[in-house]
């Protein structure tokens, strides 16, 4: 029995990492009185000549020749030789959804007809996968692979995104300008192509998320003035918050004259709205119900008319 001990092995994955989304156990083969730990969030497939004989998924430490070979589909009836063991992977997969985050390296130039060269756009958000199928993994992944890693994934996907994102721009974003109004519906667009298209690696894309949209400076100059001008509503008043905008900053300049002139243009404006008010104000004052009726001279009360005579008080 002491004799059996000493080839004893622990099958397991001691040195879990968030960022690894599998590791395979490198030892080739298991020995009599060997034992399976599985962590949370960990699966365990046995595999034999690149077959999955069996999934365990419940956490726990597991005697591997009472627990584990009554439920591999080939090597259920397995029994240990003295000094041979079980020849046999083990690949540990890490079952939680990973979060990653992603940016455009290069700005994608999306045609428009007032800019020859296109609009240089860039973006970043956040998307999500997981392992889905045990199966694909294996046969794409980790039939090859020792590990696999996010990072993996990551280039795998951004590899791929900048074309994504030139379509569903193109499709979805009909004001160029303002492309954050339809990210949802650019990026549920998105999700779906790049499910499709890591689908088969085992791996599903469970969520895709735009966090901003990102332009040269011009250009974002140029929006933030449209949108100054769509909240003015009227020409006339933005370039009258213009003139105040320049004279204020010292922009407008002309020997003393312009800005002299600009300054009294802006005083009788100002003056012509104070007396308009004024005159608004005069006449609500002007418009007060009288003590006595006009017409009749009974005292009046709140009403417009006289409720002696009829007369209209107002």
């Amino acid at each position: 029995m002491i004799f059996g001990r000493q080839f004893a092995d622990v099958v397991e994955w001691e040195e879990f990492r968030d960022d690894m989304i599998f590791w395979k156990w490198s030892n080739k083969e298991i020995k009599k009185g060997s034992r399976l730990i599985i962590r949370p969030g960990q699966d365990a497939i046995f595999l034999n000549a690149g077959r999955i004989e069996g999934i365990f998924k419940d956490e726990g430490d597991y005697d591997i020749e009472s627990q584990i070979i009554p439920f591999l589909s080939t090597l259920k009836g397995f029994k240990f030789g003295f000094n041979s063991g079980m020849r046999a992977e083990v690949l540990f997969v890490n079952t939680k959804e990973f979060t990653i985050k992603w940016g455009t390296k290069n700005a994608i130039h999306m045609p428009h007809p007032q800019l020859p060269g296109g609009i240089p756009i860039r973006a970043n958000g956040t998307f999500n996968v997981k392992v889905n199928d045990y199966i694909a993994l294996i046969d794409k992944i980790a039939g090859v692979k020792e590990a696999y890693f996010v990072e993996d994934v990551k280039l795998r996907i951004v590899s791929i995104l900048d074309q994504l994102l030139m379509k569903w721009i193109s499709k979805e974003g009909k004001d160029m300008f303002n492309l954050q109004a339809n990210a949802f519906d650019i990026a549920k667009g998105i999700k779906e192509d790049l499910d499709m298209s890591i689908l088969g690696d085992g791996i599903t894309v469970t969520g895709f998320n735009i966090i901003s949209f990102n332009y040269p400076e011009e250009i974002q100059k140029m929006i933030t003035k449209t949108a100054s001008h769509s909240m003015i509503g009227d020409l006339g008043k933005y370039q009258q918050v213009e003139m105040v905008d320049g004279i204020a900053s010292g922009k407008v300049k002309g020997g003393g004259a312009a800005s002299d002139m600009a300054g009294m243009m802006m005083g009788m404006n100002i003056a012509k709205e104070m007396m308009k008010e004024m005159d608004q104000g005069q006449k609500t004052t002007s418009q007060k119900i009288p003590n006595f009726c006009p017409n009749c001279g009974a005292k009046t009360g709140e009403g417009k008319f006289c409720s002696n005579c009829g007369e209209k008080l107002v």
